[in-house]
């Protein structure tokens, strides 16, 4: 009980010197509140766009493993013509991995493109288009928002149908239901038969909002399928209860079958897998979150420094106060936790008001950017944390040197 009651006396203390001291106060806090705006910033960015990377690479599928030309990740060896000779994957693979694999559950041969799409005189341009074979929606995970998705005749009779994405949806038909509209692929007719859920913003163009899917057969009628720079692929899917490991073996030897190189030959194809790209980012990450760190370590350093230096005018504004406390009976610990208290709720206080503008600034940005960009309960515990620790570090030289005064020396004192 004695001890609670010196620590609301403290508190009292502390709270009633930063009312009385407005102008002190606010130049406080004006330097730990730019120190945690600066690192929590930093950390809350880096967060969001690693959520929303995470996202658009699970879009991929964390158990498909897609065999083409280049690598989504080059050795330390790597010679850029050793590349340049390997053949392009063919659509006649895809016969051979589904025939000679045990281990896949569905597969299908891709290739991607850009084009214009045209509905009387509106058009969308920059659409990726993907022309793909059956068994692809079982390797994609999407949402259709209107319509429906290709019957299997349909991807194999090459039909003129297609599914376009949101954003490509709008910008054709406006506010028109645009199922069962006929639409041209650089002068071909081609019927609208879905429209694909909107998903937002996607950091790496992954999603479906600014694109469309067209049967493979039909596409031929468009581009070239054995177009080298069309970067052709398949992809496949692990079965339930299949590693991509055990996955990958199996592929490396069908393809090295296929293509009939000899044990000694390198592979002259790559097998991809999204946790090659989630690596990649996840070390230029790390450097970025240090970066941003040390850089916010030194913002708040200097806020820190800030307190120390204004706790050390208070305590000597306050020496006579500190005498008397003194002499009535107060203890070193009670003059100590006065300041201490001081010194960790000024710090406290400015951390918050800096956590309260990045969480405005997360609404702003989320609302502007379409991308989902939030402070973490982690980041606010972190920043509050921090606020702690540099108001105690900042108030401990001052709250010793007050709690050591002579009594009636400090009263004394002008």
């Amino acid at each position: 009980m004695l001890f609670l009651k010196l620590f609301a006396e403290s508190f009292k203390f502390a709270v009633d010197s930063l009312v009385s001291n407005k102008l002190r106060t606010f130049l406080s806090l004006l330097g730990i509140t730019i120190g945690i705006f600066a690192i929590i910033s930093v950390f809350t960015m880096v967060d969001s766009i690693r959520q929303n990377i995470d996202k658009s690479i699970s879009s991929l599928g964390d158990n498909v493993i897609y065999i083409q030309k280049w690598p989504w990740e080059f050795s330390s060896d790597y010679q850029w013509w050793e590349y340049m000779n390997r053949p392009v994957t063919k659509l006649s693979e895809l016969d051979m991995v589904r025939k000679k694999s045990n281990l896949l559950v569905a597969s299908s041969f891709l290739i991607q493109t850009q084009v214009t799409l045209e509905y009387q005189s509106s058009n969308a341009e920059n659409v990726q288009i993907s022309a793909v074979s059956d068994e692809y929606d079982q390797i994609k995970s999407f949402e259709l928002q209107e319509g429906r998705y290709f019957s299997l005749a349909e991807i194999n009779r090459g039909s003129n149908k297609i599914v376009i994405g949101a954003e490509v949806a709008e910008a054709l038909f406006g506010k028109q239901n645009p199922i069962g509209k006929t639409i041209s692929i650089q002068g071909d007719p081609v019927d609208v038969i879905g429209v694909f859920k909107k998903e937002g913003q996607n950091l790496l163009d992954f999603g479906l909002d600014n694109a469309a899917i067209a049967p493979l057969n039909f596409a031929r009628q468009i581009v070239d399928i054995r177009n080298e720079g069309l970067n052709p692929y398949i992809a496949v899917k692990a079965a339930d209860g299949v590693t991509n490991e055990a996955l990958i073996d199996e592929l490396t030897g069908i393809m090295r079958a296929l293509r009939r190189l000899k044990p000694r030959e390198a592979n002259n194809f790559a097998l991809n897998e999204t946790k090659l790209l989630s690596n990649g980012f996840a070390s230029l990450i790390s450097v970025v979150n240090v970066a941003g760190g040390v850089i916010g370590l030194f913002s708040i350093l200097v806020g820190g420094f800030g307190i120390a230096n204004i706790m050390f005018v208070s305590v000597k504004e306050r020496t006579n106060i500190i005498g008397i406390q003194k002499a009535l009976g107060a203890k070193n610990y009670f003059i100590l936790f006065q300041f201490l208290f001081e010194s960790m709720l000024l710090a406290i206080i400015g951390g918050i008001i800096g956590l309260l503008i990045i969480f405005i600034l997360t609404l702003a940005l989320s609302a502007g950017l379409d991308m989902d960009i939030s402070l973490s309960f982690k980041n606010i515990s972190l920043g509050v944390l921090i606020s702690s620790a540099i108001g105690l570090i900042a108030g401990i030289a001052p709250a010793l040197s007050a709690s050591r005064l002579d009594p009636v020396e400090a009263m004394r004192a002008k």
